[in-house]
């Protein structure tokens, strides 16, 4: 069974969004509770996160919450990775658009002793397939792409538009908002009042 972990920094991952605390606060839980209904459909889905309401989120949601040990992306995905066995995906919670049949795409693109990989347009890593945990380097910030294609193990690129359009400011998230999942189409509509 794949496992699919999502490391959600709250509010206070998406300062870029250019709007109030309180909006870009419903607009961060709005995205992950779109990408845990994907990833749900597919496996195990863990949250790894220090936010009360992500953890809340991903338990109504059906997934399990693991604690942030904090340190930045890299060590949250770390730690909620540690211990577990088989293929993994690691999908940001910034990937309104995410559906199921793209996290099945990017676990079947999985080489057998490798990292499948989706690159955003800015070169950092929005989405992960790891043949094994282990296989894992906490190699997240800009040009994260590189620096993850660079790891001696193979890895190759995977084409999928719904993970490689993430939200980085509100102007992302409108010229997306058609193809948002339910959630952040609410919250989109409610603050469009």
């Amino acid at each position: 069974m794949t496992t699919v972990v999502v490391p959600f920094a709250g509010a206070a991952g998406k300062t870029r969004l250019d709007a109030p605390r309180s909006t870009r606060r419903e607009l961060s839980l709005a995205m992950l509770s779109d990408v845990l209904a994907a990833a749900v459909v597919v496996g195990r889905a863990l949250v790894v996160t220090a936010d009360d309401e992500g953890a809340t989120a991903a338990r109504e949601a059906g997934a399990e919450a693991v604690t942030d040990p904090g340190g930045g992306q890299g060590p949250a995905v770390q730690a909620a990775l540690a211990g577990l066995g088989g293929p993994a995906l690691v999908v940001n919670a910034d990937l309104p658009c995410a559906v199921p049949s793209d996290l099945r795409a990017l676990a079947a693109a999985i080489p057998a002793h490798g990292i499948a990989l989706v690159e955003a347009l800015d070169g950092t890593t929005n989405a992960l397939g790891l043949s094994s945990p282990e296989l894992f380097a906490p190699v997240y910030g800009p040009d994260s792409a590189s620096r993850f294609r660079a790891l001696d193990v193979e890895t190759i690129d995977v084409v999928i538009p719904n993970l490689a359009a993430d939200v980085d400011t509100l102007a992302d998230l409108e010229g997306l908002q058609m193809r948002c999942g339910p959630r952040t189409q609410a919250v989109l509509a409610a603050v469009a009042r």
